[in-house]
């Protein structure tokens, strides 16, 4: 069973909706790799809850996207898309971390899926 396992939220600026959210509820929030994406975690890891990021809001990034863990983002692409999704930013190498991709499920709704891949490199 594919669960959520990320979030990401877009904003406009990621310093100040950081310092709202560390105020507001003590998330812990950096800055990752120099890139305007800002790593969150939410709690500890004993704790339920999944963890996220403030990304740069944009015409493609508008609303909060929940990201699901995959085993085979391919798989999964093809999948969602027989299912009636549109997919509106296919496989992307995160080097070191894995891939990810994002679609519009039938509703309208923005989601992303991600499989964990350690040898993921830049293509």
């Amino acid at each position: 069973m594919a669960r959520p396992i990320h979030f990401e939220l877009p904003v406009e600026d990621q310093a100040r909706a950081a310092a709202f959210y560390e105020k507001v509820f003590a998330w812990e929030i950096q800055q990752w790799e120099g890139a305007p994406y800002w790593l969150v975690t939410s709690g500890p890891d004993s704790e339920p809850g999944i963890d996220g990021a403030l990304g740069q809001k944009s015409e493609d990034f508008a609303v909060p996207v929940f990201v699901i863990g995959v085993d085979d983002i391919d798989t999964a692409i093809g999948a969602v898309e027989e299912a009636g999704a549109t997919i509106t930013a296919g496989k992307n190498p995160i080097p070191g971390v894995g891939y990810a991709a994002y679609f519009d499920d039938p509703e309208g709704n923005r989601m992303g899926l991600f499989e964990s891949d350690e040898s993921a490199t830049a293509e």
